[in-house]
């Protein structure tokens, strides 16, 4: 009887060192394969630019931060008009782009204007959070189209707000040639302002200012942050319907890429974007626009300067 109580006493030990072992080899085995297996390879942040100088700024300021910041960058500059880029973000061939949150709410998401910054930034975000992307901080700046003119122009025709063309027989209003069919511009002064007068005359490689200049047209659709506007020889008529919409710079970005590229990569656009006062980016277009700077010397200028490269 001892002997069998002996017997079973060892097989039992025995069946848990050997059950033990099994563990032990288990998880070493598991720990070999964690080691032996290779992280994930960071994102590569793909940005692409729409069409014009203030673009192409704003492009290099996040990319050299970036790649400053140890990201790996691929660049796609001048890709065109809004709708353009966004075809090219929803279809994946970029990742990263600057937009005009007033842009996204009436030109993409074709929603009426909201009443502040505040809410057309939240609409924005919104819009783009049902296509898989979203946003990051707002930038301080604005940058809205704006119904602008010779100064000599429209005291002669003595106007000081858009509504007041109505008295005007017939004008022409240059733009970009998606001007034509956004409520931002051409469509907004035709439906909301009810200007029907209006001959549209689409912007190619010629500038809105040198075609006022030549006197070629009444008006044209121009920027609030164009470094011609610094002085008295152009203005701005009033938008007292407010069909510009609020158009802060906000970076649209995939979300599957925000989630993977980690905090820093949001740390590192955002500081960038807190600096974008409307002085600023005046200051670095007419860099560009009027002093003929590259875009990339600018923005690396611009990055050096509040020590965000």
């Amino acid at each position: 009887m001892f002997r069998k109580h002996t017997r079973r006493a060892a097989k039992a030990a025995y069946a848990v060192s050997l059950g033990v072992a099994l563990l032990i080899g288990l998880i070493a085995a598991a720990g070999s394969t964690a080691a032996t297996r290779k992280p994930a390879a960071p994102p590569t942040i793909v940005i692409g630019t729409k069409n014009f100088p203030e673009q192409y700024v704003l492009g290099q300021l996040y990319k050299q931060a970036l790649q400053g910041a140890g990201f790996k960058v691929s660049y796609k500059e001048n890709i065109g008009s809004s709708e353009l880029i966004d075809t090219a973000i929803t279809s994946g061939k970029i990742n990263f782009y600057p937009e005009y949150t007033g842009v996204i709410v009436l030109d993409l998401a074709k929603k009426p204007s909201p009443k502040s910054a505040a809410a057309t930034y939240e609409q924005a975000k919104a819009f783009e959070q049902t296509r898989g992307l979203t946003l990051l901080n707002a930038t301080p700046f604005y940058d809205s189209d704006s119904f602008g003119m010779l100064t000599s122009t429209a005291k002669k025709l003595g106007v000081t707000t858009i509504g007041d063309m109505k008295k005007v027989k017939s004008f022409s209003f240059a733009g970009y040639p998606e001007c034509k069919t956004r409520i931002t511009c051409l469509l907004g002064l035709e439906q909301i302002y009810g200007l029907k007068q209006v001959t549209f005359v689409p912007l190619a490689s010629i500038s809105v200012y040198t075609l006022l200049d030549q006197g070629k047209i009444t008006a044209g659709d121009v920027f609030s942050t164009d470094p011609q506007l610094a002085g008295t020889k152009y203005t701005i008529l009033q938008d007292t319907k407010h069909i510009f919409g609020f158009q802060n710079v906000a970076p649209v970005v995939n979300q599957k890429i925000l989630a993977s590229a980690g905090p820093k990569f949001a740390q590192v656009v955002n500081a960038v974007s807190a600096k974008l006062t409307l002085q600023a980016m005046i200051a670095m277009n007419k860099a560009v626009i009027v002093d003929k700077g590259s875009p990339a010397a600018v923005a690396a200028g611009f990055l050096k300067a509040n020590n965000l490269k």
